[in-house]
């Protein structure tokens, strides 16, 4: 059973910033790349940002060096550090990890950009 656990979202003014998390078990973080998806009201699921085993990182344009998605071991947990944030960063952000072309979804965690 795949578990992906998200946390950390919330409420925060523009140019602030928060952290996400995905907690998942030893044996998905050690061997499958992860990342996060954002999904704004009324639109689609997009990739914000992923991460492989080895440490590899990719970014969407909006977010690049404004956001930096990193990897604990020791916790098997996945980070999404977010900086600058801007009103239309307001979605639900998703853990995502994809097993033999399967996608896997945490429950979602929503973040509100807003003065």
């Amino acid at each position: 059973q795949v578990q992906l656990v998200e946390s950390g979202g919330g409420l925060v003014q523009p140019g602030g910033s928060l952290r996400l998390s995905c907690a998942t078990s030893r044996s998905i973080f050690r061997f499958y790349t992860m990342r996060w998806y954002l999904q704004a009201p009324g639109k689609e699921r997009e990739l914000v940002a992923s991460i492989t085993t080895g440490g590899t990182t990719n970014y969407a344009a909006s977010v690049k060096g404004r956001f930096t998605i990193s990897r604990d071991s020791a916790k098997n947990t996945v980070y999404l550090q977010m900086n600058s944030l801007k009103p239309e960063d307001t979605a639900v952000y998703f853990c995502n990890t994809r097993i033999a072309l399967k996608d896997y979804w945490g429950q979602g965690t929503q973040v509100t950009v807003s003065s």
